[in-house]
């Protein structure tokens, strides 16, 4: 077998394997009005704010520079109350998936239960956290979700955010592949330049609140993984290293 051969897909989470930013923004604001703030996100200041991976870092980048009243608060008892935010947050998103508000995106089930079947080996690279993945995917593909992935790769494991590598670099040592026999999947511009800078072909399907970033350099960009076949991933990913799959 070639190095080059297609032998894993690694995926990203939020916005890749389910449309989640409009879930994660309600959340946010949940939040906010339990914790007593008159902070609101609507849809425009949150696709600005999604430019700020974590969602701990983007609470504090909101705070920080567009709300103008940090200088009143130290800085323990800002981080302090920014985890509180942060974990008032998760617990109202994680309710939102238990209730089966979030689905996974057209295709991605079936791409998934496709390439297990045939032996591709698969893998979650993602920089949220551990109980945000395990809540989505167990909601959308059963209790023995995690069977399907050979490795995964989170927030807790990988604290440096997109578009740093970590999470890929850290994806392909534990699956002991080169870059060259992996595709990635990604949804946001941050997400494709971790990628890529872990030397990945990634395909990109952008959403609502990805659409209008650039995307330069991507494998392919696609409305969503709905009738992608894993003969046209073989093919992609064959193009990609320039080289042609024999004849059936």
């Amino acid at each position: 077998m070639r190095s080059t051969d297609l032998r894993a897909l690694i995926f990203d989470v939020d916005g890749t394997l389910a449309d989640t930013e409009s879930a994660h923004c309600a959340a946010f604001n949940h939040a906010f009005s339990e914790s007593g703030l008159d902070w609101h996100w609507d849809a425009a200041l949150y696709i600005r704010l999604l430019e700020v991976a974590g969602g701990r870092e983007r609470i504090t980048h909101y705070w920080n520079q567009l709300r103008g009243d940090t200088a009143r608060v130290d800085s323990d008892a800002r981080a302090d109350t920014v985890r509180r935010i942060h974990q008032r947050k998760t617990a109202a998103y994680q309710r939102m998936a238990q209730d089966g508000a979030l689905r996974l995106r057209p295709g991605v089930q079936r791409l998934l239960e496709a390439g297990f079947s045939a032996g591709l080996r698969l893998a979650i690279a993602s920089t949220t956290s551990p109980a945000n993945i395990t809540v989505l995917l167990s909601a959308a593909l059963g209790p023995g979700w995690s069977d399907m992935f050979e490795v995964i790769e989170d927030g807790c494991t990988a604290p440096r955010k997109k578009p740093d590598p970590q999470v890929y670099a850290q994806t392909l040592e534990r699956l002991g592949l080169p870059a060259s026999a992996c595709l990635a999947f990604e949804d946001s511009a941050q997400g494709l330049t971790a990628a890529t800078r872990a030397g990945l072909a990634t395909l990109v399907t952008p959403n609502a609140f990805t659409a209008h970033h650039d995307f330069t350099g991507a494998l392919r960009l696609l409305p969503d993984l709905q009738g992608v076949t894993l003969a046209a991933l073989h093919a992609w990913h064959a193009a990609a290293h320039g080289f042609a799959l024999p004849n059936p």
